[in-house]
C-alpha cells in the first residue's frame, strides 16, 4: 500500500483530502503538526506528501526545504489558494512536485487525485 500523508492546517479541507485519497485506496495519514510530519517522513511512512501552504504558523516555502532535507526523495504536491507567480516559483525552486489549487469542494479535487495518482506513478517507476 502506498503511503500519503497530509499536511493540512485547515481541519475541513484535511478531512475531505483523506477521506478523498482513502476512497482511491491510499494508506493515509493526517496530520496539523509540523513535528508530526517531519517525524513520519523520517519514519519514511509516506512517501508523497500533500502539502498546505501555511502549516504550525510557517509557510510551505520554509517547511519545504526542511521536508527535503529529511527525505530527498520525498515528493511534495503542494494544495494552496496562491496564485503570485513569485512564489510559485521560489516554491517550485524548492522541489515540489506539483502545485495544485486547494478544492473548495468535494467535486473540485479531480486534479488533486490526478496529481497523487502521478505522484505514485513516478514513484514506482524510478524503481523499476
Amino acid at each position: 500500500m502506498s503511503g500519503l500523508m497530509i499536511a493540512e492546517q485547515d481541519p475541513s479541507c484535511r478531512t475531505m483530502m483523506a477521506e478523498l485519497m482513502s476512497e482511491e485506496g491510499y494508506c493515509v495519514t493526517v496530520t496539523d503538526s509540523a513535528a508530526d510530519a517531519l517525524s513520519g517522513i523520517l519514519k519514511k511512512s509516506a512517501q508523497v506528501v500533500l502539502l498546505g501552504s501555511q502549516f504550525d504558523n510557517l509557510a510551505a516555502t520554509e517547511l519545504i526545504p526542511l521536508l527535503k532535507q529529511c527525505n530527498r526523495n520525498l515528493t511534495i504536491i503542494l494544495v494552496s489558494d496562491e496564485e503570485s507567480q513569485p512564489v510559485i516559483r521560489k516554491i517550485r525552486a524548492e522541489g515540489i512536485f506539483y502545485h495544485a489549487l486547494k478544492p473548495a469542494k468535494p467535486e473540485d479535487s479531480d486534479e488533486i487525485r490526478q496529481a497523487v495518482r502521478c505522484a505514485f506513478d513516478n514513484l514506482s517507476s524510478n524503481t523499476h
